[in-house]
């Protein structure tokens, strides 16, 4: 399953901001998110918002970023014009539907 617009968009910018890889962008917001407790594939906007704010800057400094906080607003900053898109439905939506 292909992951959210919101995962893609944080680690393009990754890419583009900082001396991450592709492939260091994608694992770093995935240990980001990991600590939150969600999914790339299913984490949303405003999900990812707070994600990129309280958590991938401790993960940006633990890689040698020193312009994580930088990196990190201007990336919360364009979350805003990301769509949510049609993100996979949830553990959560899908038991919640079939009980009642």
């Amino acid at each position: 399953m292909a992951d959210s617009a919101a995962f893609d968009f944080v680690c393009a910018q990754l890419e583009q901001g900082t001396a991450l890889d592709r492939l260091e962008a994608r694992g770093t917001v995935r240990l980001a998110l990991k600590q939150a407790g969600l999914e790339a594939r299913t984490v949303t906007p405003d999900q990812m918002a707070v994600v990129v704010e309280k958590i991938l800057p401790a993960e940006l400094s633990a890689r040698g970023i020193d312009s994580g906080d930088s990196v990190c607003g201007t990336i919360k900053s364009g979350l805003a014009t990301v769509d949510a898109g049609d993100v996979g439905e949830t553990p959560d939506a899908v038991f919640e539907r079939l009980g009642g």
